[in-house]
């Protein structure tokens, strides 16, 4: 009887110790990362608007720091001709008919100031636009590599009870020989039992993730996804210097973009709210008709005069204000955002190194331990608990990997949000 066994036991030993072989990918989204990115690109709703949004800022961007449309005005003077007829409108038959248009004119300056301005607040939108993305993007590479994890651990759970199930009927067959005792077969039934719980909870946990990625590609919560076949190559620890991606955070964060046109666009500000301490001007050109010609001209001069310093002083001061306001912003931004890249880095640092221990380490050894405790039981010097035992930790050493595996790639999402692209 122990040729059945020995054969069913090397079969476990090397399920256990063989990869995971992928599920195909079909047409659906899913397969891989990329496959989403490219589908919430072009369909999710928010960074749709946010695009408009900026498209939208930078139409009005093009249209500031125009002059304000010319205003035309119409005087009918004596519109009786001193009482000799009925009132009238016709220009030809009141006494005069004055036209008059007027242009008005802001201070030198004020309205290069107003397009920059607008200029400055479009980047910010488009900033923003950036930044909806790689958040969105972030989470949508976080949410898949949990995904791809659960898919992993399901198939593990599944390949481990069909050994399992086959494990039983060599130890009742052993049973029935007496060379095993009857709780050998029972441990084998409750192991299965667990690990049918075990998918019950993973299978739980993958339609929470599928809805999670079907919310964030604007799909129906229930629209099925390709299984998850691979996840992206971690990039060579040289490309993650701390100083090297702190300046290029500094220089391409979306968060940080905005911030900085917004304060670029409060000095701006603050420069157009100095002007107002000088005047405007209108100037227009009014042609007076009398009869059926025109025999008189008048040009037109208005200027308008600051006299109340009061008022403009006080927005002088909450432009300033708000220039201090918007610096502080920025600077709390780079603060948070560099710290947060200094997080990441530590965590995808000690993921990836629990990653090299589980598979360089840790799984090897539960595979030696594995097959001394299988010789161990073969021989009767284990029971069938230590057997178990030691499956358990090849098995608890892959969900590990699986984890270090995912825990690295949500860092990596987060570290390409806080860059605003990928490594």
């Amino acid at each position: 009887m122990k040729y059945p066994l020995h054969a069913c036991a090397l079969a476990v030993a090397i399920a256990l110790a063989a990869p995971t072989i992928p599920a195909s990918a079909d047409a659906l989204p899913g397969g891989s990362v990329q496959s989403l990115l490219d589908y919430a690109r072009e369909r999710n709703p928010e960074f749709a608007a946010m695009r408009h949004e900026a498209e939208a800022a930078s139409e009005r961007a093009a249209a500031a720091g125009s002059l304000p449309d010319p205003k035309l005005q119409i005087e009918w003077r004596d519109i009786t001709k001193m009482n000799t007829q009925n009132p009238t409108l016709a220009p030809s038959r009141v006494g005069t008919t004055r036209y008059q248009i007027m242009q008005e004119v802001p201070w030198f300056g004020k309205r290069d100031l107003q397009r920059d301005i607008a200029h400055l607040e479009a980047d910010g939108a488009k900033g923003l636009s950036y930044g909806t993305w790689a958040e969105l993007s972030s989470r949508i590479k976080a949410s898949y590599a949990q995904y791809y994890a659960v898919h992993q651990t399901e198939g593990l759970a599944r390949e481990i009870l069909d050994l399992m199930a086959r494990l039983e009927k060599v130890t009742q067959a052993r049973y029935a020989g007496g060379l095993a005792a009857q709780p050998d077969a029972i441990r084998a039934q409750v192991e299965q039992t667990n690990l049918k719980n075990e998918l019950i909870t993973l299978d739980n946990e993958k339609r929470m993730l599928q809805s999670r990625l079907n919310m964030l590609l604007a799909r129906p919560a229930q629209a099925p996804l390709a299984a998850p076949d691979r996840l992206r190559p971690l990039p060579q620890p040289v490309k993650l210097d701390y100083a090297a991606l702190a300046e290029r955070v500094r220089a391409r964060n979306p968060r940080l973009f905005a911030e900085e046109s917004r304060l670029k666009a409060a000095e701006k500000n603050r420069d157009l709210v100095y002007k107002n301490r000088y005047p405007d001007f209108a100037v227009g050109i009014a042609p007076m008709q009398t009869g059926g010609s025109v025999k008189e001209w008048e040009v037109m001069f208005q200027m308008t005069i600051p006299l109340q310093q009061a008022p403009r002083r006080a927005q002088e001061r909450e432009a300033q204000a708000m220039l201090a306001a918007a610096q502080s912003r920025k600077d709390a931004t780079a603060n948070q955002v560099l710290a947060e890249l200094s997080e990441n880095l530590a965590a995808l640092d000690a993921a990836r190194r629990t990653e090299m221990l589980v598979a360089n380490s840790l799984l090897p050894q539960a595979e030696l331990t594995y097959r001394a405790a299988l010789a161990s039981y073969e021989n009767g010097k284990v029971d069938f608990a230590t057997l178990l035992d030691a499956q358990r930790q090849i098995r608890l050493a892959k969900q590990n990997r699986f984890k270090a595996q995912a825990e690295a790639q949500a860092r990596l999402a987060e570290i390409e949000r806080l860059l605003g692209e990928e490594l």
